[in-house]
């Protein structure tokens, strides 16, 4: 419903009807790899593919950086809160290296799914960082 709100506000206003589209195709084409091996789920492709609907592109770019940002800030607090920072540092670099020996891309952390509790320990919900990047923006400080 956002989707086409963003690009038939776009259209009211006059705007050009490529600029949101252009935007929302950028946002599925950088995200779509991170959701495939499970680093993004699908909700946070969609609201970034929004987001670039309303924003246009350069606007879609800022929001995504500083959402990454805020991202790895929330997580790095949660790290230090669940003391669990050198447990996730090696599991990743072992993910990295087990890539690189092997050279095919696995899901990341879906070992640990059948332990509900510990897959949600290594979550953040993504959106949250991403509510405060586009108010950030809107706010005119990004």
């Amino acid at each position: 419903m956002g989707i086409f709100i963003g690009l038939a506000g776009s259209l009211w206003q006059g705007a050009d009807p490529g600029r949101p589209v252009v935007s929302l195709f950028l946002a599925f084409l950088l995200l779509y790899p991170l959701f495939k091996i499970g680093a993004l789920g699908a909700g946070d492709v969609k609201v970034f593919m929004m987001i670039g609907c309303f924003l246009g592109i350069s606007g879609l770019m800022k929001v995504m950086a500083s959402t990454f940002v805020i991202g790895a800030v929330c997580s790095l607090v949660k790290l230090v809160l669940e003391h669990n920072g050198r447990e996730r540092v090696y599991y990743f670099l072992s993910y990295i290296l087990e890539i690189a020996r092997t050279r095919h891309w696995k899901i990341y952390g879906e070992h640990v799914k059948q332990d509900y509790e510990q897959y949600c320990r290594n979550k953040i919900h993504f959106t949250v960082p991403a509510l405060f990047s586009v108010a950030l923006r809107i706010g005119g400080m990004i």
